[in-house]
This record gives C-alpha cells, structure tokens and sequence, in this order.
C-alpha cells in the first residue's frame, strides 16, 4: 500500500464531510489534531524514560564490573612480570652440572 496522494484526501474529505456535517468538521479536526499531539509526546516521554533506564542499567553494570575487577586483582596490581616474560617462580635451583636446561619446554633425548 502506497502513500495517500491528492484524490484519497478529497474522498476521505467529502467522505467526513458527508458523515459529520460542516458544522462538526473543524472540532473534528481539532480534537484529531490535539489526540495526535499528545500520543506524540507521550511516546516521546516514554523513549525518554526507557533511554534513562538504560543508561542507568549501564552504570550499575560498570559499577559491578569495577568492583568485581578491584576484588580479584592480584594484591600488587598485577603479575609481578609482563607479557613475554616468564614469571619469576621464586626457584634459584639450577640443573646438575654437564645437564643444560631444556628449551622451549621440551625435554633433551637420553
């Protein structure tokens, strides 16, 4: 169904015309006018209040977010070492002499 052009606003016209009489037309049109206005603005203040609801479920979610990431942080802020890095285990053991330490995780052949 297409947009409503000039011969479809005549008809309905003389159509209310006919129905409501010239003297009833122009309150008609009035009180249709005033009924358009409001169901606008009420939808307007209901995408108002659904968009505030909104944002405020994003806050309460980034609040959970912050504490839930402040409560299991690691104590000193961090690892202890940085991406690339192996982590310092605490060990100072080193290999028997004449053994080297295995690289890249995998053992020497016997």
């Amino acid at each position: 169904m297409g947009p409503i052009g000039v011969p479809e606003l005549i008809f309905i016209f003389v159509l209310a015309l006919l129905v409501f009489g010239p003297r009833k037309l122009p309150e008609l049109g009035r009180s249709l006018g005033k009924a358009l206005t409001e169901f606008r603005r009420a939808s307007a203040e209901l995408r108002m209040t659904v968009e505030d609801e909104i944002r405020e479920l994003e806050r309460e979610t980034h609040k959970i977010t912050d504490s839930a990431k402040e409560a299991f942080a690691p104590p000193d802020g961090g690892y202890g070492y940085t991406a690339g890095e192996p982590a310092d285990t605490g060990s100072t053991a080193q290999p028997p002499a004449g053994e080297e330490k295995p690289s890249d995780g995998q053992a020497k052949p016997a």
